[in-house]
């Protein structure tokens, strides 16, 4: 059940499309500060009440940037055994359901299940190109015009290492002693990986649905992409030893990132978690009083408002990683 406070919802939405197949809603929480963003996720469990605390987290999250949006969130039921085809057809109904609402009320992105080709196919079908951000690199607006930074170049994971590189500094350890486990081996998850281990952090451990690949000794990162790339699963790589996903919660490490699900650090878990450091990547990956629990266990945790804002903040001039200037 959504709940209604001083701030939000604004508007809860919910659309359908019996030929396309497609099932979703859309929870606008504010647009106190403009219009609300935020990504679609698409998953079979997806729900209205789950859509809503996201949208929630994106309102704290472009207020703490300085951002001129709101707060939003999207939810696409996806059906089982999906083809790609339907995946896009599905996108194609949700963008021509929300056109009275974008981009004027909801700016739409990727988030779980969806990425720049989704986006490419959300702007199109919505009949605005400033309908959604995270679109591929060669759907730039025109020359000269500010933009971001393209979905497939990693603006998320980029803030989750700046993130957790901060993190590093204020706990007084030293990046290149550290031992990192990463559950979630998606667009965050890569990227986060990719830009610590360039800075010496030691990823022992990664995750996807099919479970979790160990190495004590560190992974290499690139033979990791490209065994995921390549077999569709880091369990495929070697040397290291497969685990159950739940048991990345578990082991000796100084970082732990959630990069993936929500809840996923829990009751059942937290008293298990030896981790001086969480750096929330994922969207709502526990509670308020399991954060409550970790604090008093001397773990320090980053938000996760704080810790993937980079998949919401935009170059401006001067600022930012200037390699990336294509658009939003």
């Amino acid at each position: 059940m959504v709940d209604f406070d001083e701030f939000g919802p604004e508007k809860v939405l919910e659309v359908h499309d019996a030929k396309a197949g497609m099932h979703g809603f859309v929870v606008i929480d504010s647009t106190a500060r403009g219009p609300a963003k935020g990504g679609i996720r698409m998953t079979s469990s997806v729900s209205i009440d789950e859509v809503a605390k996201l949208a929630r987290t994106m309102t704290w999250k472009t207020a703490l940037a300085d951002l001129p949006f709101g707060g939003g969130k999207s939810g696409i039921i996806a059906p089982p055994k999906m083809t790609e085809q339907q995946k896009m057809e599905i996108m194609k109904s949700f963008a021509i359901a929300l056109r009275p609402v974008c981009p004027s009320l909801y700016v739409a992105a990727p988030d779980m299940n969806t990425g720049e080709k989704e986006m490419a196919e959300f702007v199109i079908a919505n009949g605005h190109m400033k309908s959604a951000t995270g679109k591929p690199a060669d759907m730039c607006v025109a020359p000269g015009e500010q933009c971001g930074i393209p979905h497939e170049f990693g603006s998320t994971g980029w803030g989750v290492f700046h993130s957790t590189m901060v993190a590093i500094e204020s706990e007084g350890l030293d990046i290149k002693k550290t031992k990192v486990a990463i559950e979630g081996y998606g667009n965050v998850g890569t990227f986060a990986a990719k830009y610590l281990s360039e800075e010496g952090a030691k990823i022992i451990a990664v995750s996807d649905s099919k479970g979790v690949i160990y190495n004590e000794n560190g992974l290499d990162v690139k033979k990791l992409d490209e065994v995921k790339k390549n077999t569709g699963s880091v369990t495929n790589y070697s040397p290291g030893k497969v685990l159950k996903g739940e048991k990345l919660f578990e082991l000796d490490v100084d970082i732990l990132i959630p990069a993936a699900l929500p809840n996923v650090i829990n009751k059942d878990n937290v008293n298990k978690i030896k981790a001086k450091i969480i750096v929330e990547a994922a969207n709502i990956p526990t509670t308020p009083d399991i954060e409550e629990r970790l604090y008093k266990k001397n773990i320090l945790v980053v938000p996760d408002f704080v810790a993937n804002a980079g998949g919401v903040i935009r170059n401006g001039k001067g600022k930012g990683n200037q390699k990336y200037k294509t658009c939003s």
